[in-house]
């Protein structure tokens, strides 16, 4: 559990997703947090990152280059906040052979000995496991992997659902890689590489669980822009709330202009890069997007 510094203070996540092969632009927009906290005065209680940190992850370097010196050349708040990391289909190899080279996910679940990289917990192509949860002040939050559907992870997530923690919660988000509903992509990987297929059990299998369930948010990068859409819950005449779906994949990764779908619910799009500022506490929950300059494109609120 991440808590609040004290009882009554609101607990502030920044949320980002996307930064991968754009360590530039990643600098610009830490710097626009920076501005904000600074203003606001502290740092985040915790950071959310939704995904797609590297391009390679095989790659150290690019852990270096495209994550962790950015973060610690701007505000350096991985030192301070922890990390809720959403694996992304960058982060690692999905594949449940021997030798994945998932250098950055083993190290962030434990699958490395402490004393050192040489030696492994478990047998390589074992330990696709990467979906969790964790409470965030009053808010629970269940992570899941995209990449990696499996029937473990959906007994996971139905278990999860029916929690006391997650019932009980004030606010109940799922946060998830890859969109239940993506409109803007790359046309010709869209419709020719197959790639419109990808994440289709999240909108096929988990979504409907969402729903059923009553999650309240729904977090997603992948697509590299802002789309943010509240709907209800359901369709039927039982009021049964509304849920929020949210893409926050612009902080670095080249920008998504061309539309492929349309699914006629988003209430905003933003086309450029930014970042959320998360605010929970026992009665309400905040959410505020920003361009690079620290203006707000979009924000709102649930209330409990």
């Amino acid at each position: 559990m991440i808590k609040r510094p004290h009882q009554e203070q609101t607990l502030r996540a920044l949320v980002i997703s996307d930064n991968q092969n754009g360590p530039t632009n990643f600098r610009t927009v830490l710097s626009a947090v920076k501005k904000l906290y600074d203003k606001q005065g502290g740092t985040p209680d915790s950071i959310i990152h939704v995904g797609d940190a590297v391009q390679s992850a095989a790659k150290l370097s690019d852990w270096q280059t495209q994550f962790f010196s950015p973060m610690e050349d701007v505000g350096g708040y991985h030192h301070s906040s922890p990390l809720v990391f959403v694996p992304g289909n960058h982060d690692h190899d999905k594949r449940r052979g021997p030798n994945n080279n998932n250098y950055y996910m083993d190290m962030y679940h434990g699958i490395y000995d402490t004393g050192g990289l040489g030696s492994k917990k478990v047998v390589d192509g074992d330990y696709h496991r990467f979906y969790h949860s964790v409470s965030l002040g009053g808010a629970r939050v269940i992570i899941l992997d995209a990449e990696c559907p499996s029937k473990e992870q959906s007994e996971f997530l139905a278990r999860e659902l029916k929690s006391e923690s997650f019932r009980n919660a004030r606010f109940r988000i799922v946060a998830v890689h890859i969109p239940p509903y993506v409109e803007f992509w790359d046309p010709y990987t869209w419709e020719h590489k197959n790639e419109k297929h990808w994440g289709e059990h999240v909108r096929l299998e988990y979504d409907p669980l969402f729903r059923e369930y009553g999650v309240d948010l729904v977090i997603s990068g992948h697509q590299h822009n802002y789309q943010r859409s509240t709907i209800r819950r359901s369709t039927s005449s039982k009021d049964d709330g509304s849920i929020t779906y949210a893409i926050v994949g612009g902080a670095g990764g080249t920008i998504d202009y061309k539309r492929v779908e349309d699914w006629k619910m988003y209430n905003v799009t933003f086309t450029d890069f930014h970042f959320v500022s998360l605010e929970i506490d026992d009665r309400e929950l905040r959410w505020s997007a920003y361009d690079v300059f620290g203006t707000t494109v979009d924000q709102f609120k649930l209330q409990r």
